[in-house]
């Protein structure tokens, strides 16, 4: 009989362990497209391969672009980026990563020739007309037969025209990112106003900024909510991709759990990425925090507390955040995070479910959760093929016995390997409690 689920392991005791990260998803998309849109050839020293890149790095060799591996004396292969004329004449399959297909439309508007854009049947839910209509204003041509949402076909140009395009990125702020990313290769640059209420994940446009910087692009950022590219070279990239912090988080959330104590290398001390924002949420929920050359360490203090925090601008941590509420010792609000609704599943409604499903009290508000901590039972945690959602349930799986996350393998998304890096920190110091099934 096929089993249910992935039996998350229980702590027995305390853990201590290092647990090294691969690269950035974010900062591995973004710079695989900068790469290409180059003048010279880049390196990525250190990218992350997962479900997502690997789309990306697929996507983008479809338009003309050379990326080959480079092997390392450490093991973990370099890519090469090529840039040349781009192509068009070719689909794109973006399965379930929402960088490629709101990052790649107004590249492959500049290749000579249509594309067509199409992904799992969840993509084809999430938004995309502000970003099509916004590459309409820069006089670009899309089909999408009016659905704003995939499939839908780019037919490029070899060239776009570029101005300014004003649109509401309230439901995700890669709206933004996409347009600004290509924006230099715009005759006419391009200018981004964003209309709406708050933009969210605030921190991935300033990475997204930051990046075009590294490669020599002029953007003005000091207006709020607007944003101007200037046409010109994109130039090539020698860069270290940063690790992943927020596929961190829930191994450095493990230590509060447990009350143990995890080191993740290579933290940086100055980021862009949202995931350094659990520095700060842990040391609110009663951990030790401690950064310095060798990485961050996290302590637990036997203690976890709840805490009333605003995810707006980190709004994937809210998984993780919400599996430590469930554990804490008095409630927490969780809020700023409407816009999670459209992400892999609605994972505000997603979180109710499962949590309350454990024997938790989970209440959605208008914008997130309030969770008051309740005994946990053991029993099927589903995914809803979203990452960020087992990371949930292996984190409750740490204290309640019988949890069994179905389809933990869509962590491959953005961390293969999740499973055995995890049953890893755990055996490092004994601190592993195998778990039986539950009925």
């Amino acid at each position: 009989m096929t089993s249910p689920g992935w039996p998350a392991p229980l702590a027995a005791s305390p853990l201590r362990a290092q647990v090294n990260l691969p690269g950035s998803k974010s900062l591995t998309n973004r710079y695989l497209v900068l790469a290409a849109l180059a003048s010279q050839p880049s390196r990525l020293r250190s990218p992350l391969r997962s479900r997502d890149t690997l789309l990306m790095a697929d996507a983008l060799r479809s338009l003309g672009v050379g990326i080959e591996n480079i092997p390392t004396p450490e093991g973990i292969d370099d890519w090469h980026v090529s840039p040349g004329a781009l192509t068009g004449g070719t689909p794109i399959y973006c399965g379930l990563a929402s960088t490629v297909m709101r990052f790649l439309p107004p590249v492959a508007a500049l290749a000579a020739g249509s594309v067509r854009f199409d992904g799992d049947d969840r993509a084809r839910e999430r938004p995309m007309r502000p970003m099509l209509q916004a590459l309409r204003d820069l006089g670009v041509d899309i089909d999408d037969e009016g659905r704003g949402t995939m499939p839908f076909t780019v037919n490029g140009r070899g060239a776009v025209r570029g101005g300014e395009a004003v649109l509401d990125a309230s439901a995700s702020s890669q709206f933004v990112s996409g347009l600004l990313l290509a924006g230099a290769r715009f005759e006419n640059g391009v200018t981004v106003v964003h209309r709406g209420d708050r933009l969210p994940s605030q921190p991935h446009v300033s990475m997204t900024v930051e990046t075009l910087r590294d490669c020599g692009v002029v953007v003005d950022d000091t207006e709020p909510d607007r944003w101007r590219v200037e046409p010109g070279e994109i130039t090539g990239l020698d860069v270290q991709v940063e690790p992943d912090l927020s596929n961190a988080a829930p191994f450095i959330a493990a230590a509060a759990v447990t009350g143990g104590e995890v080191t993740i290398p290579g933290w940086p001390q100055w980021t862009t990425q949202a995931g350094d924002a659990m520095r700060n949420l842990l040391d609110r929920m009663g951990a030790e925090i401690n950064l310095d050359r060798s990485g961050l360490t996290v302590r637990g203090s036997g203690e976890l507390y709840g805490i009333d925090a605003d995810l707006h601008e980190a709004g994937e941590l809210t998984p993780v955040m919400a599996a430590l509420a469930a554990l804490a010792e008095s409630p927490s609000r969780l809020r700023g995070v409407a816009h999670l609704r459209g992400h892999e599943t609605d994972r505000i409604a997603a979180l109710r479910t499962e949590i309350n499903a454990l024997g938790g009290e989970v209440t959605e508000t208008e914008d997130g959760l309030v969770i008051k901590p309740k005994p946990l039972r053991g029993g099927l945690f589903h995914t809803y093929h979203d990452h960020r959602l087992a990371q949930a349930g292996a984190i409750i799986g740490l204290r309640v016995p019988g949890i069994l996350i179905e389809n933990v393998e869509t962590t491959a998304k953005t961390l293969p390997g999740f499973t055995t890096l995890w049953r890893q920190m755990l055996a490092s110091t004994g601190a592993e409690l195998q778990q039986g099934r539950t009925g």
